[in-house]
């Protein structure tokens, strides 16, 4: 059995990153015969520029059975808004479209559509694991 390469954005397909956040995109390419040999990242359709004036733009990419591309946008802006494609040479691309928030609520979060929202798992951990504690001890 053949695998088909695939490739993903994690977190997308909409992304909510407030103004002046760093945006981290990671692109995963899985089931590729081999690593892609090249990375293209465009944002609006448009080959990312990493000389480009903005400046803040960097790209780590980690090639192995699953190759790992993370583009990195430091002090994001609203100019910064738009669609982010990813696209390996070797595999389909995948794309994630980033909104910039100015301290507005996501209309995601309005009109029952399904978002993501990430918390740092340490302090999770920490309230459970007192609650286990005090439930413990009574």
């Amino acid at each position: 059995m053949v695998s088909e390469p695939i490739t993903e954005i994690l977190g997308g397909p909409d992304l909510f990153i407030n103004k002046g956040s760093t945006i981290n995109l990671t692109c995963l390419v899985k089931f590729a015969p081999e690593p892609p040999p090249a990375m293209l990242w465009s944002h609006k359709r448009e080959v990312i520029n990493f000389d480009s004036p903005r400046g803040g733009i960097s790209l780590v990419t980690e090639k192995g059975p699953v190759t790992t591309s993370r583009l990195l946008i430091q002090k994001a802006i609203p100019t910064d808004t738009g669609l982010y494609t990813c696209d390996p040479s070797n595999a389909n691309p995948a794309s994630v479209t980033v909104h910039i928030l100015n301290g507005e609520h996501p209309a995601a979060m309005h009109h029952g559509k399904a978002t993501t929202l990430r918390c740092p798992p340490p302090s999770a951990l920490v309230v459970i694991a007192t609650w286990m504690l005090v439930i413990h001890e009574i």
